[in-house]
């Protein structure tokens, strides 16, 4: 396959599903991504680490290279450490990051993730919850993510999401930034 890499295939869910259930309205804080993006109208995220606005400018914010740790993320230390210890691992930065639950029948509109964020990073999947297997189409290849699994998949190829389950699909999503990438894009060494 080329547009997608199953990375890890023996993650824990439950302690980030737990972390996510002891949250009273989790899904409901925010709301901009169902709001603002029309490809993700049908999707609810929870925000963990987003674009600095101080640092949009005269910049699209698909062109902010900026991201920062969202005042919601305190409440979420199992997925945050997740994600600090992967992007280790990877030799990476933490770009931005988010929880998003697709339910039952619902999708995420065929599109691609333009700018110049979106051209220097790899983006992930941690599948936390899909009980028949996640679908996703990138180009013209398509993968069923199961619960557990860690992917990388190419998110500048036309791309698309369906949940055809009966219960919600919950996912982590996120991007890194290789170090070997930071001089490129912040003028300096990581």
């Amino acid at each position: 396959m080329q547009y997608f890499r199953r990375v890890k295939s023996t993650v824990d869910p439950k302690p980030f599903l737990d972390e996510i259930a002891s949250i009273d309205d989790a899904w409901s804080v925010s709301t901009g991504r169902q709001d603002k993006i029309k490809v993700q109208r049908e999707a609810l995220s929870i925000p963990i680490r987003g674009l600095r606005k101080s640092a949009i400018g005269e910049r699209k914010r698909r062109d902010v290279h900026e991201s920062r740790w969202t005042t919601t993320s305190r409440l979420y230390p199992m997925a945050c450490g997740f994600l600090r210890n992967f992007a280790r691992e990877e030799d990476s930065q933490l770009s931005r990051a988010k929880i998003v639950c697709l339910p039952a029948g619902r999708r995420v509109y065929p599109h691609v993730d333009r700018g110049e964020y979106y051209l220097v990073r790899h983006r992930y999947h941690l599948v936390l919850r899909s009980t028949q297997g996640s679908w996703l189409k990138a180009g013209d290849e398509e993968v069923r993510m199961r619960e557990g699994e860690l992917w990388w998949f190419d998110n500048k190829q036309m791309h698309e999401a369906f949940n055809d389950g009966d219960q919600d699909r919950i996912h982590m999503i996120f991007d890194l930034l290789p170090n070997a990438r930071v001089a490129e894009v912040f003028g300096k060494a990581a």
